[in-house]
């Protein structure tokens, strides 16, 4: 007779929703490394435009293009606050997430644990009946001679 654990099916479950809260867990982070990115470029074109700015401080200066140039500021400057209330959403998320997703793996590592155990009894159990057939088949045989 096979081995065979009662609780199999709400395991493959527990797995299943582990592996789910695992994957949303890792999408949340990748959101959150794309959002350090794009506050990474935000930060370097706003460097870049600062840098360009100094140049042309004592250069011949279009008015027109001095406002573009103070308007792409603030766009980039606006874009960052977003960036970082963002990246402060995602966090908060992510913390969340983190808790749900222990939830998931203690509960399947729970059912993991317990279907060792029965593994373990079951294949004592079968060894030493394996043993005493064993036993009995020696002691049959010592009594024929």
């Amino acid at each position: 007779m096979a081995f065979h654990f009662s609780l199999g099916t709400v395991l493959r479950v527990r797995g299943i929703v582990e592996e789910r809260e695992e994957r949303l867990l890792q999408q949340i982070l990748f959101e959150i490394s794309q959002t350090f990115e794009a506050i990474a470029q935000t930060d370097a074109q706003l460097a870049k435009l600062d840098d360009l700015r100094r140049q042309s401080l004592f250069q011949h200066f279009n008015g027109h293009n001095l406002h573009a140039s103070y308007g792409e500021v603030e766009e980039l400057k606006k874009n960052r606050k977003e960036l970082e209330a963002r990246m402060e959403k995602l966090e908060q998320l992510r913390d969340k997430q983190i808790l749900v997703y222990e939830t998931a793996r203690r509960n399947r590592e729970m059912l993991t644990d317990m279907r060792e155990e029965k593994r373990t009894a079951y294949e004592s159990d079968l060894a030493r009946v394996e043993q005493k057939t064993l036993d009995d088949n020696y002691i049959a045989r010592r009594g024929r001679i």
